[in-house]
């Protein structure tokens, strides 16, 4: 399978983020983008650089506003000497823009870019640094370049990215992630090959942005399956079972949540379960949010899935045949982090006579 990496993933080198109070180190580190790499090139994968894409397929699931803001946040941050006093060399918020804070008007233009950044971040904890906006756009280029081989006839393709993505909506960003790669991987099979598409999420958390993106579309359909965001994991507010799309997308939303500690049985049976939603949505190609971070022993998820499981998630997803870009969301386990990926992409060669 072949596979999309580019080296600009280490220009998004945060020093950490805040949780409940407490400056944490952060774990989604350039280091991730090599193993990742290092375990494609040694299984002998065809590397092949991001080519740019430009604004337009950006544009098409992000806002104006908001990409606008990412691409000049760390040099406004720089200019207000925010490096300086009070020393924070990261952008991270300060204030936060809720709409109830104006009954209901449209909130002001901020004073400050300290302010600003309120008006998009959902947490403290996905500091923007000063090659982040590079290093992101580096990774939708990536997806949508796993898109292009695909649109030609490549059955299947894996962008190797960070930062991740599923968690930035159309107009806010958090959980580690900047911009949607995922969601404008699927939206560039849309747009270029007149597709239903569904996006399959088998990262732990819920892809609440790339719910947000597709909410109200029927000819995307989304599904996760991810850790219970009620027994208190990110993102907290969105990902239950509920959920499952307003106006034209009602019904093509659909969440599974599951107990931590659910191990291989229940997560493929809600794996198998996506899969076959998707296919009765009637997608023609498929997108799948690649998280391992589901794995035994992942600091940042409780679901204890093995490597057996990854790889019956892969076979799981080749099922159906469809034309399939695989594209990089969480695995924090640097130790296991590439063999996980490897065992997914194996595992769907494998059921594909590849």
């Amino acid at each position: 399978m072949p596979v999309v990496w580019d080296e600009r993933h280490r220009r998004h080198d945060v020093g950490g983020g805040i949780w409940l109070g407490v400056e944490l180190a952060s774990d989604e580190t350039p280091a991730r983008g090599d193993h990742l790499r290092d375990a494609m090139e040694a299984a002998g994968a065809t590397m092949h650089p991001a080519t740019d894409h430009g604004d337009a397929p950006v544009l098409a699931v992000h806002t104006p506003d908001y990409l606008a803001f990412l691409g000049r946040a760390h040099a406004e941050w720089l200019a207000a000497g925010h490096h300086l006093d009070p020393g924070q060399p990261d952008v991270v918020p300060y204030v936060f823009s809720l709409p109830q804070a104006t009954s209901g008007r449209p909130v002001p233009p901020a004073a400050a870019i300290r302010a600003e950044i309120g008006r998009y971040a959902v947490d403290t904890m996905t500091p923007i640094g000063a090659g982040t906006h590079e290093a992101a756009r580096a990774a939708v280029d990536a997806a949508l370049t796993a898109a292009d081989l695909v649109l030609a006839g490549t059955p299947a393709a894996y962008a190797a990215v960070r930062p991740p993505g599923h968690h930035v909506g159309p107009g806010f960003y958090g959980g580690s992630c900047h911009l949607n790669n995922a969601a404008c991987a699927a939206q560039h099979l849309v747009d270029r090959g007149g597709a239903r598409v569904a996006v399959v999420d088998i990262d732990a958390h819920h892809g609440n942005g790339t719910q947000e993106v597709f909410w109200r579309r029927g000819d995307v359909f989304f599904g996760s399956v991810h850790v219970d965001p009620g027994a208190g994991w990110f993102p907290h507010t969105a990902g239950f079972a509920d959920e499952e799309g307003e106006g034209p997308g009602a019904g093509a939303n659909r969440n599974l949540p599951l107990a931590p500690g659910s191990g291989d049985e229940a997560w493929l049976v809600g794996v198998r379960q996506l899969v076959e939603a998707a296919v009765a949505h009637g997608a023609e190609a498929l997108v799948v949010s690649l998280g391992v971070d589901a794995a035994v022993g992942d600091p940042e998820a409780p679901l204890e899935v093995s490597p057996y499981g990854f790889a019956e998630a892969g076979r799981s997803l080749a099922a159906p045949g469809l034309p399939t870009v695989f594209v990089q969301e969480g695995g924090y386990d640097l130790h296991t982090l590439g063999d996980l990926v490897l065992a997914v992409l194996d595992g769907f060669e494998e059921a594909r006579g590849g």
